[in-house]
């Protein structure tokens, strides 16, 4: 793997945050890991890793590419500004765009075509591939149906079609995946997962809230809900400089265990919860990958909880090590970023095995607070309203006692608060839509400890 020395190289750290303290028979071991990229979004959003040398005869070979996948389907033209909204969007993020990065423009309807530039490749940006780009969505037009697993899989083979370290996919739609099965999405997100990250947002208020974060889940990207058309050339502007930020792409947490050592769950918890435990990877002997996707200056959470050998009073042991990785080039050992050690320490001392570290108590509240707002809105549509309100009571309690104001606002549109210190609500006889689906949206995002 080739590391250009025109800017500084992001530096990965780890820190493990935990009561490595278990009482005589305790085997629960939890640890926060928090991994800091600094130094990376730096370099006009040129990525410094790339996966091969830059050809010969030019000083660097595009290392970064983006898809911007459009919705086209009929449903786009009620109202008319939805699309000029999106076309709008699309324009800004392709201003975004810095000189050098490889992109293209896909319209998604039951099919996928490509807009811009079109013959199964990529454009290299520069002022004039932009303005031909944004002339090009001048004929973007409304009409046909949604299958979002071909506009997936067009992106792919786009993405493929030149060696890139950085691959990303910016998605919008505007309604639900009818066109294609359940199955088939799912075909087609298993088949780009590892491939490409991909940013989903859902405009107005008619598309599945479940299938635009299962997207974003699965590509390792964003999502969230922009109710209003208006707010997407917005939108796309912050997602295409985010995308410009990453530095590294293909990164991993690798665990390792000793021998009777089980790994009970691996959990990103900021800035948003993201069950990782089923997405391991074999990686030799007692160790596994888990995958994290591309990063920039960044900072972010992960709660790891194993289950350790029963031991005596004063013995101890690395319960497990984390590491961040990113694969070698040429296919050989892994280039190692950083690693953090988690440990178990038996003891007789009460309230040192008992005590509870912050941080582990904060993220284990925030992963609860992100599954009742989850539960609640589904008991409210199904039209148990007691379920509904135990626990969304419970999450507005959970918000309150964390701090997590964003969230405590969003329940408040679809609760009214009585007390919110023992999360004791009504539920509101009416909401809009954009508000309970904007809540289950971004019922995932939390925020980290306050010191």
């Amino acid at each position: 793997m080739a590391v250009f020395s025109k800017s500084p190289v992001p530096r990965f750290s780890v820190e493990v945050y935990q009561n490595e303290y278990l009482p005589e028979g305790g085997r629960e071991v939890n640890a926060i890991v928090t991994v800091t990229s600094t130094g990376g979004g730096t370099t006009g959003g040129v990525p410094l890793r790339q996966a091969s040398p830059p050809p010969s005869g030019s000083d660097r070979g595009p290392a970064a590419g983006v898809v911007i996948m459009v919705d086209c389907s009929g449903s786009m033209d009620y109202p008319p500004k939805k699309l000029r909204n999106a076309r709008d969007a699309t324009a800004a993020a392709i201003d975004t765009l810095r000189d050098g990065v490889a992109f293209a423009v896909v319209a998604g309807t039951h099919k996928a075509l490509e807009v811009y530039p079109g013959g199964g490749r990529l454009a290299v940006a520069d002022p004039a591939t932009r303005a031909r780009a944004k002339d090009a969505l001048r004929a973007l037009t409304a009409g046909g149906g949604t299958a979002i697993g071909t506009w997936l899989r067009l992106a792919d083979r786009l993405l493929s079609s030149t060696d890139l370290a950085i691959r990303h996919g910016i998605l919008l739609t505007d309604g639900r995946n009818e066109h294609e099965s359940p199955d088939e999405l799912r075909a087609a997100l298993d088949a780009c997962a590892g491939r490409f990250t991909c940013d989903a947002r859902g405009v107005g208020t008619d598309w599945e809230v479940k299938e635009v974060t299962g997207i974003a889940s699965a590509l390792l990207g964003t999502a969230d809900i922009v109710a209003d058309p208006s707010g997407l050339a917005a939108d796309f502007t912050r997602m295409m400089e985010n995308a410009m930020g990453k530095e590294v792409a293909d990164v991993a947490l690798r665990l390792w265990t000793p021998v009777g050592v089980e790994i009970k769950f691996v959990k990103q918890v900021a800035p948003t919860v993201e069950d990782l435990t089923g997405r391991r990877t074999a990686a030799g002997p007692r160790a596994g990958d888990y995958p994290t996707g591309s990063w920039g200056d960044e900072s972010r959470d992960y709660h790891i909880c194993v289950q350790v050998p029963e031991a005596g009073i004063g013995q101890e042991m690395l319960a497990a090590r984390a590491s961040l990785i990113v694969p070698a080039a040429d296919g050989g050992a892994p280039e190692v970023l950083s690693h953090g050690l988690v440990r178990a320490v038996w003891t007789d001392d009460m309230a040192a095995s008992t005590s509870i570290n912050p941080q582990v108590a904060h993220y284990t509240g925030q992963a609860e607070l992100a599954q009742v707002i989850q539960q609640g809105l589904e008991a409210r549509k199904s039209g148990d309203f007691d379920g509904a309100t135990a626990k969304l009571g419970r999450a507005v309690q959970l918000a309150a006692r964390s701090g997590n104001e964003d969230t405590a606002k969003l329940l408040s549109k679809v609760v009214d608060v009585v007390d919110a210190a023992t999360g004791t609500v009504r539920l509101k006889a009416k909401v809009a839509d954009a508000d309970e689906m904007t809540l289950e949206t971004r019922s995932t995002k939390t925020v980290r400890v306050k010191k």
